[in-house]
């Protein structure tokens, strides 16, 4: 049960980032646009939006991608019953990382840090991973 807690800090994070653009996307769809409906396509706002409204909404987008395979993966691990310390400290260094690639990219969006804390948080996806391997293979 205790891998199932840094998945659920990473869909508060989702949730977080969820409310904060909100608040800073419909109001500068308002100003720019007078309707929501205006700003029905993407490519019309994004240049409106400042760079904080962007860096928002860009890594919302980013919860979207590779947070899918932690899902994925602690779900599995959790259902076959496979949950080790390894893969409880792993899951949670994996939620501590993106929640500073969101500070990262929300704040000063340093992409020489944000990759970093990037390949970071794919690492412990990686060896997630091949502890899965192993254990087929053993």
């Amino acid at each position: 049960m205790e891998i199932l807690y840094p998945m659920f800090v990473v869909i508060l994070l989702s949730g977080a980032l969820f409310l904060i653009m909100a608040g800073t996307r419909v109001p500068s769809i308002l100003k720019h646009f007078g309707n929501l409906q205006a700003a029905k396509h993407s490519d019309d706002l994004r240049p409106n939006l400042p760079d904080l409204g962007r860096n928002i909404t860009d890594n919302y987008n980013h919860l979207f991608e590779q947070p899918t395979l932690f899902y994925a993966l602690v779900t599995y691990i959790f259902l076959m019953n496979h949950v080790e310390l390894m893969h409880v400290y792993l899951a949670w260094s994996y939620a501590f990382l993106r929640i500073v690639h969101s500070i990262i990219q929300v704040t000063s969006n340093n992409v020489s840090y944000r990759a970093l804390v990037f390949i970071a948080s794919g690492v412990c996806l990686v060896l997630m991973i091949i502890k899965e391997i192993i254990f087929f293979l053993s």
